[in-house]
């Protein structure tokens, strides 16, 4: 696509936020916060605690786990230029795993193993001793696994673009998903927490949408229609103002 960083990063966003709230993931914040601020979870609940004490350790986890996943996004796009020549049966393929992985996603409630809290009680407590650049590192390379249908879908798109830029941009964007209610946990933790507890009672209908989601943007690449879908949004995005990765 020319003009910009195609809107499949909406979709990479969203795709970041289900990964945060999955079963494998979610019990896990409030152990990972502690563990890279030394605050208690206790602490954190009655609210006897530096908001700048939590939250600067945080971003920093963040920007860490972010860095390993932007580097993935790009090399998975390096990879992809490498076959440009072929560029038809390449989306195709992406369109391909996409489907299969989607379909997988909506495997994952009825199939125990596959849904199962992770409780990597050492692997938090190395984190906190690592520091919170160790620890989002690790969280990237441990949890690959856990998020494996929602990144590899990712990456899959990510294999489909033009530079190594915009593929990193759309992994910015799966991180971003995972982030950005990381650190609003860091900023009110128990009002998150009770809202993402919400969420989680209704993971089931959650998971039900993002498989969808992603099966049809897979269909989307596999067809050819996602980049005609994206040109449209763009042009849409224009005639509002709105096209902010227009110079990307």
């Amino acid at each position: 696509m020319s003009g910009g960083v195609d809107t499949t990063v909406i979709a990479a966003f969203a795709v970041g936020f289900v990964s945060f709230i999955s079963p494998c993931v979610l019990p896990l914040v409030p152990g990972y916060l502690s563990a890279v601020s030394g605050i208690s979870i206790a602490d954190m609940r009655s609210g006897e605690r530096s908001t700048a004490r939590i939250l600067l350790p945080a971003i920093v986890f963040c920007l860490s786990f972010t860095a390993v996943f932007i580097a993935l996004g790009m090399t998975a796009t390096g990879l992809g230029s490498a076959l440009q020549d072929s560029r038809g049966t390449l989306d195709k393929l992406a369109g391909a795993v996409i489907i299969a992985l989607g379909v997988f996603f909506l495997l994952t409630p009825f199939v125990p193993r596959l849904n199962a809290e992770w409780r990597p009680d050492a692997l938090i407590t190395r984190a906190g001793s690592g520091g919170p650049l160790i620890a989002g590192a690790a969280f990237a390379v441990a949890w690959t696994p856990c998020v494996g249908p929602t990144l590899g879908s990712i990456l899959s798109a990510a294999a489909t673009q033009d530079t190594v830029g915009k593929g990193g941009i759309l992994l910015a964007f799966y991180s971003a998903g995972l982030a950005v209610p990381f650190l609003l946990t860091a900023i009110a933790f128990t009002r998150m927490t009770t809202a993402f507890r919400w969420l989680r009672d209704r993971y089931l209908i959650v998971t039900a949408v993002s498989g969808v989601i992603l099966v049809t943007m897979g269909v989307l690449l596999f067809t050819g229609e996602l980049q005609r879908l994206n040109i449209e949004a763009q042009d849409a995005l224009d005639g509002l103002g709105l096209n902010f990765f227009k110079s990307v």
